[in-house]
């Protein structure tokens, strides 16, 4: 697949008829969701879970999402949704990037833009990262963005 970054961590997905809108494609919240689902799948592929979250009573927080929904999709096509952190400040913000890959014919039909926000759970400020968030996330942070799109 033609990815926007190097070694995306990856998930596939299926529409299904729930997913489906009336206007015959797969609804725009539906792709939303999935990269939530992707958000939270990679955070715990690096080390980091809810658990891990309420125990440091920190979080990264969406403070912006951006999605640029580039062609339809209906049921039952395969699909594989990629995510990349792509910048971070050490400090308090992150960067998290989405492309949603047709499998058939490798076209992107979704791309999206997080950014992202560490706070403390209990007063829901703004926080410094901690060492576990700089551990797991920072080093994970895509190096060479000179293929983006």
């Amino acid at each position: 697949m033609d990815w926007d970054y190097p070694h995306p961590f990856t998930l596939p997905r299926v529409p299904q008829a729930a997913d489906i809108d009336g206007l015959n494609h797969t609804n725009n919240a539906v792709y939303v969701r999935w990269c939530e689902q992707a958000g939270w799948a990679h955070s715990e592929a690096l080390g980091l879970s809810l658990d891990d979250y309420r125990r440091l009573d920190r979080a990264m927080a969406i403070r912006r999402g951006e999605y640029d929904y580039l062609l339809p999709t209906g049921a039952g096509e395969a699909l594989v949704l990629g995510t990349w952190l792509v910048a971070g400040d050490g400090k308090l913000a992150m960067e998290r990037r989405f492309q949603l890959v047709r499998e058939r014919d490798g076209a992107t039909v979704l791309r999206g833009r997080w950014d992202l926000v560490c706070i403390e759970l209990s007063s829901g400020r703004p926080r410094r990262m901690p060492q576990e968030f700089l551990a797991a996330y920072m080093t994970a942070v895509v190096s060479d963005l000179s293929t983006a799109s």
